[in-house]
């Protein structure tokens, strides 16, 4: 199993989704991708795309307004 971090702070949706997205196209099932974004809408965005996709949201969490969001490959 893998794991990647993909920094999106900065962008706005749906940049983080289609960034996140072409990251795990080119993932295995079973890696986790780590991805850090400053958008708000982020956590709801990504909880919509996993429930879509088959995708695992293992963690969502914010820290000074940083989200971090760990998605695992299905």
């Amino acid at each position: 199993m893998n794991s990647e971090t993909l920094d999106v702070t900065g962008l706005k949706c749906p940049l983080p989704i289609l960034r996140a997205k072409k990251a795990l196209a080119q993932m295995q099932q079973g890696d986790v991708l780590t991805v850090l974004a400053t958008d708000g809408g982020a956590p709801g965005d990504f909880e919509a795309f996993c429930r879509q996709t088959g995708h695992v949201l293992l963690d969502a969490s914010e820290q000074d307004g940083v989200f971090t969001l760990v998605v695992q490959h299905k």
